[in-house]
């Protein structure tokens, strides 16, 4: 059980610790850049390991994964625009936090609550390997239809302050979602124009719906040229902010679990683990009301769960060939670049790889949290920039990342359009995360309503197969509980409502952790 602790030493060899080294301090960096996910930093890290010694590479490509995934909330928090889909949660309460005067308590939050998940999450890699892999080799296309639908249920409590915009504009992201080619039958869908007939890329959409609004902002005819962000920064301790996160335990415990358990769902992804983490957290605080307007609480369970996450991942990779989520199968492809093929005998025959690649997960955590906590301090640089400079830079930074992914004109051309439509949307009250879940749920939820409606079809039938089963139906009532208890809260927060609850809340994570 504890044969992971007889390779560590392998870790800090000169030449491995040097790589890890750098494999953090370049993910943190591709992180915070808006359009370079954990998944294109390690395909793009891959081709540099082909002469690298195989646990060598590996700690490469698992530092990248482990520190793009937490580097995503350094500008998730600073321009309200999420490095990298598993960090959209994150920004519901890090950038009011952010706005309040509060930047580099919530960096703060963010790097060690990611430090805290990351952990659990390698410590569930370490030791429940076996178990775990059997139990998520149980799930099938009528399981993964229910979970993305249980993430769809979240959309109504996300970030417009009404259930009925939050459904709707989650609505319109499922529609975007189908826009292309039918994925069964080919047939093409909504395709006005050639820019759309490859579909709506994820980053482009991620990019245009959070950044351009932001530009347009920056660039209003209110804003004098060369005005600067009028936040006044408060200076916090990192003592302060450690004890805060621990206080803040319940947030911490929900994040971290349900990262762990979507870690393990094969093809989740990091993006619903935070999403539901954060919803979950919301329901269960005894002042929900404070979410979206600078909770603390909110940052920690988003980042908590999106790191846990990780390790979870990799547990069906490396025992079953089949990824947990899509930066997990991009690793697939550098382990079969260096000969070492996923299975139960991969723990034997490449024992000193495997280990030492794990291990190096571990101490990627710490690297990661104190790397992380550094940059901390230079938050109020990226605060007093000028508003126009602002404007200039993210703009670069979304044609930049956007045109990178599929080296695509037409990706430009399409988040551009989201961005602006986003804009005029924010304007009526609607928010951009809803409509990013949706696009990303709706191929989930598609692709495994048809997988399973074709297996029901030769088989038992369709409402036995997806309502039938312990496990459907644990599903099937979280979805029901979801819905009502969104319809519920806001029911309950109209009725509750004060004159003072409009007023960002920045405190807090004494208080609200006292009260989670």
């Amino acid at each position: 059980m504890f044969e992971f602790l007889q390779y560590l030493p392998d870790v800090f060899t000169p030449w491995n610790f040097m790589i890890l080294v750098l494999g953090t301090v370049g993910g943190l960096i591709l992180g915070a850049t808006p359009g370079l996910s954990p998944t294109m930093a390690v395909a793009l890290l891959i081709p540099f390991t082909f002469h690298m010694e195989p646990a060598t590479g590996l700690i490469l490509l698992g530092a990248a994964y482990t520190a793009t995934v937490a580097g995503g909330a350094v500008s998730a928090i600073l321009l309200s625009i999420p490095g990298a889909p598993a960090n959209i949660a994150t920004t519901l309460d890090g950038h009011p936090l952010a706005k309040s005067g509060k930047a580099t308590a919530a960096l703060h939050y963010c790097f060690l609550s990611s430090f805290v998940g990351g952990v659990l999450g390698v410590l569930v890699l370490i030791f429940f390997t076996p178990t775990l892999s059997r139990w998520a080799l149980g799930f099938g296309p009528s399981h993964l239809f229910w979970v993305a639908t249980l993430g769809v249920t979240v959309i109504g409590s996300l970030g417009s302050g009404s259930v009925i915009k939050g459904l709707f504009a989650g609505f319109v992201g499922l529609w975007i979602s189908t826009i292309g080619y039918d994925p069964v039958l080919g047939v093409e869908r909504f395709v006005v124009t050639d820019h759309l007939a490859g579909g709506i890329n994820i980053i482009a959409a991620l990019v245009g719906l959070f950044a351009i609004p932001q530009v347009l902002s920056m660039l209003a005819p209110d804003k004098m040229p060369g005005a600067v962000k009028k936040f006044a920064l408060e200076s916090q301790s990192l003592l302060a902010s450690v004890r805060d996160t621990l206080l803040a335990w319940k947030a911490l415990v929900i994040g971290s679990l349900v990262g762990v358990i979507v870690g393990l769902i094969p093809g989740a992804g990091g993006q619903i683990a935070g999403l539901v983490a954060y919803d979950q957290t919301k329901k269960l605080s005894r002042n929900p009301e404070k979410f979206g307007k600078g909770e603390p609480a909110g940052v920690m369970s988003a980042e908590s769960a999106n790191n846990a996450m990780v390790g979870p991942s990799l547990v069906p990779l490396l025992t079953l060939s089949v990824p947990g989520s899509p930066t997990a199968a991009v690793l697939l492809g550098g382990l079969l670049i260096h000969g070492l093929f996923p299975g139960p005998a991969l723990f034997t025959e490449h024992a000193p790889i495997v280990w030492t690649f794990i291990d190096s997960l571990l101490v990627g955590q710490l690297l990661m949290c104190v790397f992380g906590l550094a940059i901390s301090r230079y938050s109020r640089f990226v605060m007093d920039v000028p508003e126009f400079y602002m404007a200039a830079a993210i703009t670069i930074l979304a044609v930049f990342g956007t045109y990178s992914v599929q080296n695509s004109f037409s990706d430009v051309f399409v988040m551009m359009a989201l961005g602006v439509g986003m804009y005029f949307a924010s304007k009526l009250g609607f928010s951009p995360s809803p409509v990013v879940l949706g696009i990303i749920l709706g191929p989930i939820a598609e692709s495994n309503f048809v997988q399973g409606e074709l297996i029901a079809s030769v088989g038992e039938g369709v409402l036995p197969y997806f309502f039938g089963g312990a496990l459907n139906i644990v599903l099937v009532t979280f979805c029901v509980g979801s819905i009502g208890y969104s319809i519920y809260s806001e029911y309950r927060g109209k009725q509750q409502k004060k004159p003072g609850d409009d007023t960002p809340s920045a405190q807090g994570c004494t208080e609200e952790g006292a009260k989670l």
